[in-house]
Protein backbone atom coordinates (compact mmCIF):
# COMPACT_ATOMS: atom_id res chain seq x y z
CA UNK A 1 0.00 0.00 0.00
CA UNK A 2 1.65 3.25 -0.90
CA UNK A 3 1.92 5.98 1.41
CA UNK A 4 0.37 9.36 0.62
CA UNK A 5 3.07 11.42 3.31
CA UNK A 6 5.40 13.71 1.66
CA UNK A 7 8.64 12.32 1.24
CA UNK A 8 10.79 14.04 3.57
CA UNK A 9 14.27 15.82 2.18
CA UNK A 10 15.75 16.85 5.28
CA UNK A 11 16.35 15.03 8.85
CA UNK A 12 13.44 15.94 11.09
CA UNK A 13 15.69 18.65 13.19
CA UNK A 14 13.01 19.56 15.47
CA UNK A 15 12.23 15.93 16.79
CA UNK A 16 15.95 15.27 17.05
CA UNK A 17 16.25 18.35 19.26
CA UNK A 18 13.25 18.05 21.24
CA UNK A 19 14.38 14.26 22.03
CA UNK A 20 17.58 15.46 23.11
CA UNK A 21 16.54 18.38 25.12
CA UNK A 22 13.93 16.08 26.79
CA UNK A 23 16.72 13.65 27.81
CA UNK A 24 18.47 16.18 29.07
CA UNK A 25 16.21 17.24 31.26
CA UNK A 26 15.42 14.46 32.61
CA UNK A 27 19.25 13.82 33.46
CA UNK A 28 19.65 16.87 34.68
CA UNK A 29 16.35 16.69 36.89
CA UNK A 30 17.14 13.17 38.37
CA UNK A 31 21.26 14.48 39.51
CA UNK A 32 19.20 17.90 40.74
CA UNK A 33 16.59 15.41 42.83
CA UNK A 34 19.72 13.79 44.84
CA UNK A 35 20.32 17.32 46.56
CA UNK A 36 16.51 18.54 46.23
CA UNK A 37 16.63 20.81 43.48
CA UNK A 38 14.55 21.24 40.45
CA UNK A 39 15.82 22.56 37.53
CA UNK A 40 13.66 25.30 37.55
CA UNK A 41 14.68 25.83 41.26
CA UNK A 42 18.23 25.76 39.97
CA UNK A 43 18.13 28.57 37.72
CA UNK A 44 16.30 30.43 39.78
CA UNK A 45 18.36 30.52 42.35
CA UNK A 46 21.29 30.83 40.14
CA UNK A 47 19.78 34.20 37.94
CA UNK A 48 18.57 35.56 41.11
CA UNK A 49 22.37 35.00 42.62
CA UNK A 50 23.54 37.22 39.67
CA UNK A 51 21.78 40.62 40.39
CA UNK A 52 18.93 42.07 42.27
CA UNK A 53 15.90 40.81 40.17
CA UNK A 54 12.29 40.66 40.40
CA UNK A 55 9.76 37.63 40.13
CA UNK A 56 8.77 38.91 36.47
CA UNK A 57 12.17 39.37 35.71
CA UNK A 58 13.39 36.01 36.95
CA UNK A 59 10.58 33.88 34.86
CA UNK A 60 11.52 35.56 31.64
CA UNK A 61 14.92 34.35 32.14
CA UNK A 62 14.06 31.14 32.87
CA UNK A 63 11.12 30.85 30.63
CA UNK A 64 8.56 29.98 32.78
CA UNK A 65 5.15 31.50 32.89
CA UNK A 66 3.67 33.32 35.91
CA UNK A 67 1.89 30.42 37.20
CA UNK A 68 4.99 27.83 36.96
CA UNK A 69 7.08 30.80 38.52
CA UNK A 70 5.17 31.82 41.11
CA UNK A 71 4.76 28.09 42.57
CA UNK A 72 8.55 27.39 42.25
CA UNK A 73 9.45 30.86 44.47
CA UNK A 74 7.11 29.52 46.80
CA UNK A 75 8.63 26.16 47.09
CA UNK A 76 12.16 27.91 47.32
CA UNK A 77 10.39 30.33 50.37
CA UNK A 78 9.29 26.79 52.32
CA UNK A 79 12.16 25.14 51.72
CA UNK A 80 14.32 28.41 53.09
CA UNK A 81 16.04 29.34 50.07
CA UNK A 82 14.80 32.57 48.93
CA UNK A 83 12.56 34.62 50.18
CA UNK A 84 10.03 37.72 48.74
CA UNK A 85 10.77 41.29 49.20
CA UNK A 86 9.67 44.63 48.09
CA UNK A 87 11.17 46.34 45.17
CA UNK A 88 12.87 49.68 46.61
CA UNK A 89 12.17 50.71 42.76
CA UNK A 90 8.66 49.38 42.44
CA UNK A 91 6.37 48.40 45.37
CA UNK A 92 4.12 46.46 43.01
CA UNK A 93 7.33 44.21 42.28
CA UNK A 94 9.14 41.49 44.28
CA UNK A 95 12.74 40.75 44.38
CA UNK A 96 13.61 37.35 44.63
CA UNK A 97 16.40 37.11 47.89
CA UNK A 98 18.32 34.05 47.81
CA UNK A 99 19.39 33.17 51.29
CA UNK A 100 22.97 32.15 52.06
CA UNK A 101 21.59 28.62 52.53
CA UNK A 102 20.39 29.07 49.27
CA UNK A 103 23.43 30.11 47.34
CA UNK A 104 24.86 27.33 49.22
CA UNK A 105 22.30 24.86 47.09
CA UNK A 106 22.89 27.06 43.76
CA UNK A 107 26.81 26.26 44.26
CA UNK A 108 25.85 22.78 44.75
CA UNK A 109 23.22 22.74 42.38
CA UNK A 110 25.80 24.28 39.42
CA UNK A 111 28.63 21.60 40.21
CA UNK A 112 25.65 19.20 39.83
CA UNK A 113 24.36 21.03 36.06
CA UNK A 114 28.00 21.51 34.81
CA UNK A 115 28.83 17.27 35.43
CA UNK A 116 25.71 16.26 33.55
CA UNK A 117 26.23 18.62 30.48
CA UNK A 118 30.09 17.79 30.55
CA UNK A 119 29.24 13.75 30.91
CA UNK A 120 26.52 14.19 28.03
CA UNK A 121 29.03 16.22 25.63
CA UNK A 122 31.51 13.36 26.15
CA UNK A 123 29.56 11.19 23.70
CA UNK A 124 30.95 13.48 21.46
CA UNK A 125 34.55 13.00 19.93
CA UNK A 126 36.81 15.92 21.72
CA UNK A 127 37.03 18.83 18.71
CA UNK A 128 33.51 18.31 17.94
CA UNK A 129 32.10 19.20 21.35
CA UNK A 130 33.00 22.99 21.35
CA UNK A 131 31.69 23.30 17.48
CA UNK A 132 28.33 21.59 18.48
CA UNK A 133 28.10 23.85 21.37
CA UNK A 134 28.86 26.98 18.83
CA UNK A 135 26.25 25.51 16.59
CA UNK A 136 23.62 25.11 19.18
CA UNK A 137 23.89 28.52 20.29
CA UNK A 138 23.90 29.72 16.60
CA UNK A 139 20.76 28.14 16.23
CA UNK A 140 19.00 29.53 19.33
CA UNK A 141 20.45 32.52 19.21
CA UNK A 142 19.61 33.22 14.88
CA UNK A 143 21.91 34.80 12.37
CA UNK A 144 22.86 38.63 13.26
CA UNK A 145 19.56 40.39 11.76
CA UNK A 146 17.15 37.78 12.50
CA UNK A 147 15.68 39.99 15.24
CA UNK A 148 14.05 38.53 18.88
CA UNK A 149 13.12 35.02 19.92
CA UNK A 150 9.49 35.12 19.82
CA UNK A 151 7.77 35.76 22.63
CA UNK A 152 5.95 32.84 24.91
CA UNK A 153 2.47 33.50 24.85
CA UNK A 154 0.13 32.93 27.81
CA UNK A 155 -1.92 29.69 27.89
CA UNK A 156 -5.17 30.02 26.64
CA UNK A 157 -8.35 29.23 28.70
CA UNK A 158 -10.94 27.40 26.90
CA UNK A 159 -14.34 29.19 27.42
CA UNK A 160 -17.45 27.74 27.47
Amino acid sequence: MASDAPARTVRDLTGLLNSAGHAMNNRLAAALADVGLTPRMQCVLVHALEEERTQIQLAALADLDKTTMVGTVDELERRGLARRRPSAADRRARIIAVTEEGRRAAEQGQRIVDRVHAEALEALPEPARAAFVAALNQLVEGAPGDGPRPVRRARQRATT
